[in-house]
């Protein structure tokens, strides 16, 4: 059923309680942007809410750490482990050992805190920059749906770097193109920025091309740990750049 694929995506990506679901890996992956779209309202009530009693900088932070404990640190948690990986200059074998190990290295904190300090000087920068607080809401909203899409292409066009894993079942069977359907959802909202919705989109393209391209190059697979770390750094990126005075 399509209500448990939904339920299974939220479960496994977030840490909102919806009772019990089947386990679902290849139902749940088309849903990742509704997911996201769900956080994004949950952040736009955060940011509302904290916005009452503190000045932008301070709402922006508390906006990070909610994103955060809703997700249970679940992407936070792939950055640092690709990040020691990836930028250890070992062999594909080894710097995948490296992934697997639980422990985070010193490049893996110096990823998550960059990645969380782009984060909060993107949503700061979209608070004071847009004076049309329906357009600033939009952002807060979409922005999450788009980042959980972005592991859509991943999955389609990748295989998975190791036999077991957290994110082995949901390579089970190439991801079909009707799987896509939700990423539309973001789409479509971002048409209520005007011009603006050009760039977002465009870059949000660029994102992904330059991050699977640099996965090809580097590993030619991917990991549960990677798809959390392409997940965390479009968001990051995609507030920075909504952010940015362009127009």
């Amino acid at each position: 059923m399509r209500i448990d694929d939904l339920r299974s995506a939220i479960m496994f990506i977030t840490i909102i309680p919806v009772g019990n679901a089947p386990f679902s890996p290849i139902g749940m992956i088309r849903f990742f942007p509704v997911v996201g779209l769900i956080l994004g309202l949950l952040l736009f009530c955060v940011d509302a809410f904290a916005s009452l009693f503190w000045p932008p900088p301070v709402a922006a932070i508390i906006d990070v750490v909610a994103l955060v404990i809703l997700t249970g640190a679940f992407h936070l948690d792939g950055v640092g482990d690709a990040s020691d990986g990836l930028f250890s200059h070992r062999s594909k074998e080894r710097s995948l050992e490296i992934m697997k190990d639980s422990r985070t290295g010193v490049m893996g904190l110096i990823a998550i805190f960059i990645s969380l300090a782009i984060k909060i000087a993107g949503i700061y920068s979209v608070k004071i920059l847009f004076t049309n607080y329906f357009q600033a809401a939009l952002i807060l909203i979409m922005i999450p749906s788009y980042s959980r899409a972005s592991m859509l292409f991943g999955i389609r066009y990748f295989k998975y770097g190791r036999e077991s894993g957290t994110g082995h079942s949901l390579f089970e069977k190439r991801l079909p193109l009707r799987d896509f359907i939700f990423v539309s959802v973001p789409v479509i909202l971002s048409l209520m920025l005007g011009l603006r919705c050009l760039i977002i989109n465009s870059f949000f393209v660029l994102m992904v091309f330059l991050i699977l391209l640099f996965y090809k190059k580097k590993m030619g697979c991917i990991t549960g740990d990677m798809l959390g770390a392409m997940c965390e750094i479009t968001e990051s990126c995609l507030f920075l750049i909504c952010g940015a005075s362009l127009f």
